[in-house]
């Protein structure tokens, strides 16, 4: 059995590092021939979206891209920390693309008296949900379009009185299953028989505590070769220094296991845009077998790549 590289060890090669004040979150594209094999396409210019181009408020991050296709167009939702009254504060934002290789920012379509960020959006009977984190709320939220993709009304609470963060959900043999991460680096595993709950933590849960490198999920949990993949970004030496891939051999009720992917699905490029870290991957296989992935990254704002 492959095993994770020892973190006792690992911790030792790590090197604080402090970003360049020019440094800041944008969006870009991954291509590949499997969801472990990403690199920046030929064709796009990353990244394809940046905190400039904004134009509803003063953003000064865009990061946890989720993308959905509907009705020949697509559409990609994301966080932008906006300026408030108050502060700075996460807000959903919307892009589209009528290629999927040149997006048009749209608008917030998501806006709460609290931090919101990591839209999860996807659809389940022909209706479109989002979960976006609300862990400053502590709660976990599920969204339901009313009219998509501009307007969302709250639908059910699933869970609530944690710091819940990067909540992914996702429907594996007839069952709807939840990974958060609830605080202190702590993987949690919930799941129902039902979309709307109620939710019921496994048995096995926590399936990582206090593991800053493979806890917090990192995207989509995604289906390869009949096996569930999950996502974990590494928040050390810096937050979101890159992203993790996990095999999950066994899911059942009451039982669970999983393998590494023993190099990072993303890491930091060491120039450009994404220079410094990348930490959220939402990937898609299309139809030809290839895949391609909304990410982001951490890195200059002057760049381009």
């Amino acid at each position: 059995m492959i095993k994770i590289p020892n973190l006792f060890f690992y911790r030792k090669k790590l090197v604080p590092q402090t970003p360049p004040p020019d440094c800041q979150w944008s969006i870009g594209i991954y291509e590949g021939v499997s969801p472990f094999t990403l690199q920046p396409p030929i064709n796009i210019t990353n990244p394809i979206l940046s905190p400039c181009d904004v134009s509803d408020g003063q953003s000064i991050l865009v990061a946890d891209p989720f993308g959905v296709r509907y009705e020949d167009k697509h559409y990609l939702f994301f966080e932008s920390e906006v300026k408030t009254k108050t502060g700075y504060r996460g807000k959903i934002a919307l892009a589209s693309s009528e290629d999927g290789t040149t997006w048009h920012y749209e608008k917030v379509v998501l806006n709460e008296p609290f931090h919101l960020s990591y839209p999860y959006v996807f659809i389940w009977e022909n209706q479109f949900y989002l979960i976006p984190e609300s862990r400053q709320f502590r709660q976990i939220r599920l969204y339901r379009a009313v009219s998509f993709p501009f307007h969302w009304e709250l639908d059910t609470i699933l869970l609530k009185g944690k710091r819940f963060a990067d909540n992914s959900l996702f429907f594996y043999n007839d069952i709807w299953w939840l990974f958060t991460d609830s605080g202190n680096s702590t993987l949690r595993l919930y799941f129902s028989q039902h979309l709307k709950g109620p939710y019921k933590q496994h048995q096995k849960s926590p399936i990582r505590k206090k593991d800053p490198h493979y806890a917090r999920p990192a995207g989509r949990v995604i289906l390869y070769q009949n096996n569930p993949i999950r996502f974990a970004q590494d928040t050390l030496p810096i937050y979101g220094s890159k992203v993790w891939g996990f095999k999950i051999t066994t899911l059942t009720t009451k039982a669970y296991n999983e393998e590494p992917i023993t190099t990072p699905v993303l890491d930091a490029s060491g120039a450009g845009w994404n220079s410094h870290g990348m930490h959220t991957v939402d990937a898609t296989q299309l139809p030809d077998g290839s895949w391609r992935a909304f990410v982001d990254g951490y890195g200059s704002s002057k760049a381009s790549v």
